[in-house]
């Protein structure tokens, strides 16, 4: 089953924002185009029909306002979002009024267009189609692929385990589930098989990365708001409590989550009901909350970091996913399946594996889990010009004791770094490709690089 597309047209003139932010959308499952100049723009538009335009407000040769005002006589199926890098209000109110679905201000987190983006009709209209398409279909064969499309792919015992209280969670919708695991593990993937597999399949499944929440957005992010509420709301937006009504809401990296917001978190669970910013309606909502984390919560409750009783709230089943380098027979299928994923995703024929290279494989710790394994495949099977992968297509480090050196501490933030600086160095410092080769987000990748005061340093001609 062919799953349908959001087609976007992003129109901007500045090209590194436009393929940062297409890369973006891609990954997310949207078809993406980009172009340039108003030209270009309406040349792509003539070739094929479009979902949605992402529409800069200030373009060469032609107003944004203008183009808006074309695209909306020319395509009125099609929505548009305006964003723009200057604070002309008066503009942004003309675009609204213009029929612009929505306006974000540069610069903004991806997140925001990802939300914006599911906020539109025509979003919600695919949505709906693309699952009653499923409905049609077998649930345990859909979630099966999706099992396997997102990686998670094991043979061990601790892992059957991990699937089976994912299925017993999903039969109790009510129930609160907490993940732990080291980064890299695939906490995400165990949250959606939960989702998927329950009876709230049919509604949204919102992820949140509770760390890059900040204090001045939390309660406009989580609770959404009123229009006119403060500078810049200029339409009403819904939260994640409202958007992931009736669904899931995954809160990854729960312990990084900013204290100020845990007690209003903890009270939308117990209440069910939450207020806009800015407005005096209640609104009633009901959702499962999801959350995940690499950390130990119970050291951070000692440290008065994390609210004991948002824990027990959370941890009413509790998933713990262990580290590849304590499963390593799940080494071998994962390294097949990867092999045969970017066979298929480079056009290459698919090579053979060295016997040696499994062994090493198994030898070797692992500290960023499966999701170190697929980046390097994925780097292996780019540079490899031969019919067999081999130890020497893989980045292994000199072997001490029977065991593969990789001089990597026990301490997991010193881990997390050290990942960084060598997917940096790999990548020459571009941080668009070193955030693909850590399978995280550019936003994610520049706020680890804050956190562990990591500085790119431009050599002088």
């Amino acid at each position: 089953m062919s799953k349908m597309k959001l087609r976007v047209l992003i129109l901007d003139d500045e090209t590194d924002f436009a393929d940062e932010l297409k890369e973006f959308l891609q990954v997310r499952d949207f078809e993406v185009y980009t172009a340039n100049t108003p030209g270009e723009g309406f040349e792509s538009l003539r070739r094929r029909p479009y979902d949605l335009m992402i529409l800069d407000i200030r373009l060469p040769g032609m107003s944004g306002l203008e183009i808006l005002k074309q695209v909306r006589k020319l395509y009125p199926s099609m929505e548009v979002i305006i964003i723009s890098g200057h604070g002309d209000m008066d503009t942004v109110i003309q675009a609204m009024r213009d029929g612009a679905i929505d306006y974000l201000r540069k610069p903004f987190r991806h997140i925001d267009i990802q939300l914006s983006i599911e906020r539109t009709e025509k979003y919600l209209h695919l949505y709906r189609q693309f699952r009653e398409i499923q409905d049609q279909h077998s649930l345990i064969s859909t979630e099966l692929e999706r099992l396997i499309d997102r990686n998670f792919i094991g043979e061990s015992r601790s892992i059957r385990q991990v699937l089976e209280l994912a299925n017993t969670a999903a039969k109790y919708a009510n129930t609160n589930v907490l993940i732990t695991g080291e980064s890299g593990t695939g906490k995400e993937i165990v949250a959606r098989i939960i989702h998927f597999a329950s009876e709230q399949h049919n509604h949204p499944f919102c992820a949140v990365n509770s760390s890059a929440v900040t204090d001045s957005l939390l309660e406009s992010e989580f609770f959404g708001h009123v229009k006119g509420s403060f500078t810049g709301a200029v339409n009403d937006k819904k939260g994640y409590f409202e958007i992931a009504n009736g669904g899931t809401l995954f809160l990854d990296e729960i312990a990084d989550m900013p204290f100020p917001l845990q007690a209003k978190l903890l009270r939308a669970i117990e209440e069910k009901k939450i207020k806009r910013v800015g407005g005096t309606d209640e609104i009633t909502v009901d959702f499962r909350i999801i959350a995940a984390t690499n950390h130990h919560v119970e050291t951070l409750i000692e440290s008065r970091q994390f609210r004991l009783d948002l824990f027990h709230r959370l941890n009413t089943l509790t998933i713990n996913i262990p580290p590849l380098r304590e499963r390593p027979e799940d080494i071998e299928p994962l390294l097949k399946y990867f092999v045969n994923y970017f066979s298929v995703r480079l056009n290459k024929s698919m090579p053979k594996i060295n016997a040696q290279l499994v062994e090493s494989l198994k030898d070797y710790d692992f500290p960023g889990n499966v999701r170190e394994l697929r980046n390097m495949v994925e780097r292996a099977m780019i540079f490899c010009n031969t019919q067999t992968l081999s130890t020497i297509d893989f980045k292994l480090g000199d072997k001490k004791g029977g065991k593969t050196s990789i001089n990597v501490a026990l301490n997991l933030e010193e881990q997390e770094q050290n990942l960084i600086l060598q997917a940096l160095n790999e990548c020459g410092y571009n941080q668009v490709m070193a955030a693909k080769m850590l399978g995280i987000s550019r936003d994610s990748l520049i706020r680890r690089m804050k956190k562990f005061n990591i500085k790119i340093m431009k050599e002088s001609d």
